[in-house]
């Protein structure tokens, strides 16, 4: 059984501070008459829980459990971020609530992809003596259940010295390893834990020595920690550089970074510290669990906001062998049973199946509708395309225009595309019977009884749904349109 298998069985128990994350998003089209700022026009709001909270999330996604303890105001903001965490049956809240200090919030304007401002609510000041003790108390009762701890220290209070000093006592007692992402300068304070992950900022500000320069002022940085503290072991984080983990007894080990593309750093350090503490719970060599941290970083960097990685997601990126490149076009294309063992991990993860079919022999603006609509729908979307040999027998001797290896990498090159199958039947009713999809989606030309596999789906509680027909945008049409041309 590999270390991601291990994952369901690990139990994390994670202290830091809890935020409830806002993204507004709207449209900026005009700029105030009052004073000459842009004027927001706002269309949507998500709330996703934040900071330790999202570690959390992290670990729920990648199939492990998480005990979460923290601190939330007496507001409808703490009540909404405990009930959003409450409907992850992976995720057990225990938090202090105060009635005088708020829960953290960070609100973001977005328009275009792009944060507009960011406005925060908190009370970064240390806790009380008495929510110290509280929290603690929560603490202590927990952690014998469970195989390690997380330390999500995101600076609004909650990990005061003293929690840290005696929640670090505690896990030594009960030999459970500590990991910690800090965000002090001051490192000496998490003496005792097993792993800390500063990021290279983090790192520079304690030792003045910049980690992002060169491997070896990255290892003189995590030796100056190391050699000050009685911290363990160091994994510092180097964006585009990738990791350098520095163990006592061990030479360091430099880890390349692996992200394909980068849309979005937040939440970056929650996903990796999530999968460490995965890793090291499940029995991990450090290196393997550090390795592994970084794979699903380099995952979560490449979507916006506060994002997390499925299992599906790391063990994807793990079989390509961490290495991605613009073109993953050739990562798209697979036979019926690589397809179904791809599936089978999705629908474990709890993300729904979208499937559509055709011969997009020549592909054009109607195909890219119907595409974009049914990846709106879905979580993942498989696309079966019809063999040479079938589409002759549906459209005669003449077609294809492009042979089935041209047509289905040209769909596999699309974003809104996961997986690419081609299908040598006349309908592709024997692969939705085998993959037996969430959602069923053909073009508004098809009435639901036309739709080939329409009554199965929904006998299995799947939906069908029909995209807006483009009119004139057929290959047929696109064919005769080269045909006429050519002729004059």
């Amino acid at each position: 059984m590999s270390t991601v298998d291990k994952f369901s069985s690990v139990r994390v128990l994670c202290i830091g501070d809890l935020m409830l994350d806002r993204f507004i998003g709207g449209d900026i089209k005009r700029i105030s008459p009052e004073r000459p700022v842009p004027v927001i026009s706002i269309r949507k709001t998500e709330k996703i829980p934040g900071g330790a909270a999202n570690v959390a999330r992290n670990i729920s996604s990648l199939n492990g459990s998480c005990t979460l303890v923290g601190l939330v105001g007496d507001d409808d903001a703490g009540r909404a971020l405990v009930r959003e965490l409450e409907s992850d049956v992976r995720i057990s809240v225990r938090c202090v609530t105060s009635s005088d200090r708020p829960t953290t919030e960070k609100i973001r304007y977005v328009s275009q992809g792009q944060h507009v401002i960011r406005a925060d609510i908190e009370c970064a000041d240390d806790l009380s003596r008495g929510l110290e003790l509280k929290l603690l108390d929560l603490v202590s009762r927990a952690l014998p259940d469970h195989d390690v701890i997380v330390l999500s220290d995101y600076a609004k209070g909650v990990l005061t010295d003293a929690v840290i000093r005696r929640t670090i006592q505690l896990a030594q007692e009960a030999r459970v390893p500590v990991l910690v992402d800090p965000k002090s300068q001051h490192l000496e304070r998490y003496s005792g834990a097993t792993v800390i992950t500063p990021n290279s900022k983090e790192l520079f500000a304690s030792t003045g020595i910049d980690p992002a320069f060169d491997d070896d002022c990255a290892v003189r940085a995590c030796h100056a920690v190391l050699s000050n503290t009685t911290i363990e072991n160091i994994l510092v984080t180097r964006a585009e550089k990738g990791m350098t983990l520095l163990s006592r007894k061990k030479e360091p080990v430099h880890i390349a970074a692996s992200a394909r593309e980068v849309a979005d750093v937040v939440g970056a350090g929650d996903t990796a510290i999530a999968t460490l503490s995965l890793a090291v719970g499940a029995g991990a060599e450090l290196e393997e669990a550090a390795a592994l941290a970084n794979c699903a970083a380099g995952v979560v960097v490449g979507k916006h906001g506060t994002a997390t990685v499925t299992r599906s997601e790391l063990l994807e990126a793990l079989a390509s062998g961490h290495k991605f490149s613009d073109d993953e076009t050739s990562e798209r294309l697979f036979p019926l049973d690589d397809v179904k063992s791809r599936i089978a991990l999705w629908k474990k993860d709890g993300l729904r199946i979208g499937f559509t079919n055709g011969c997009f022999d020549i592909l054009h603006v109607g195909h890219l509708k119907l595409l974009n609509f049914a990846r709106s729908n879905c979580d993942r979307l498989i696309v079966a395309v019809n063999s040479d040999a079938s589409v002759k027998r549906l459209k005669g001797p003449a077609r294809p225009i492009n042979n089935e290896t041209d047509r289905a990498v040209l769909l596999a090159s699309l974003k809104m595309v996961d997986a690419v199958v081609i299908f040598e039947e006349d309908t592709p009713l024997e692969i939705i019977e085998s993959i037996s999809p969430n959602v069923l989606v053909k073009g508004a030309d098809y009435e639901i009884d036309q739709i080939v596999g329409a009554s199965f789906v929904l006998a299995h509680g799947g939906s069908v749904l029909r995209s807006e027909f483009v009119p004139g945008r057929s290959t047929s049409n696109v064919i005769a349109q080269i045909s006429t041309t050519s002729s004059r």
